[in-house]
């Protein structure tokens, strides 16, 4: 099993090694490698304050994640006192728990994967219960969240896949070199397809848009 996180439009994904996935089971290191995507580069004084947690423990974690390339400091921007990090564009493959795996590679797996599916699924709730009054003008219907089911073979659903991947990274070639420009707001795209367990029906669809 794999999952992917997408930054920007890759050029060769990254398939995190033993020591990478080590590194980064923590919950609070998945929460700062996250943000870094969502928010752009930060210092620890800035993600301290984002999470919740005192400057020295960011600062800890942010150097176990560098220690493996899962992060980098932001060339020509900060001093040596207060340091900025960027994680590097591209799209990294996180391998999911594999009965060839030592023990401690599988249970690292298992905790950067669930972190990984708990914080894409608090943002989603967080997105759906959001007052209307706290969306700026402009962006009130520009959300979509779809569900479909169908039944699909194997080899179906493999094409589906691949269109989707297709065009993702088309839309993120397209718009990608955007960060800060005027009337840009950063936006969370997700495509989502899976087996579920065996039965019958027809395929049916349910849409919900807010």
């Amino acid at each position: 099993m794999s999952t992917e996180e997408q930054h920007d439009r890759p050029d060769q994904p990254r398939t995190l090694d033993a020591g990478a996935l080590k590194a980064l089971a923590h919950p609070l290191r998945v929460r700062i490698y996250d943000l870094l995507s969502e928010r752009g580069p930060q210092t620890a004084s800035t993600l301290a304050a984002l999470i919740g947690e005192t400057s020295g423990a960011t600062s800890y974690h942010l150097r176990a994640l560098a220690a493996h390339d899962l992060i980098r400091e932001v060339e020509g921007r900060g001093t040596a006192r207060e340091r900025w990090w960027e994680r590097p564009k591209g799209r990294i493959n996180l391998p999911g728990p594999d009965e060839t795996m030592s023990p401690a590679n599988r249970a690292a797996a298992q905790i950067v994967s669930a972190e990984f599916f708990r914080l894409r699924h608090q943002t989603l709730m967080d997105y759906l219960n959001r007052p209307e009054s706290a969306v700026p003008e402009g962006w009130r219907d520009a959300g979509l969240v779809m569900t479909t089911m169908l039944d699909l073979t194997p080899a179906q659903m493999a094409d589906v896949r691949k269109e989707l991947s297709d065009l993702v990274d088309a839309v993120v070639e397209r718009y990608k070199g955007q960060e800060g420009a005027p009337g840009t707001r950063r936006v969370s795209l997700r495509s989502e397809i899976f087996d579920l367990p065996s039965q019958s029906g027809s395929a049916q669809s349910t849409e919900e848009q807010s």
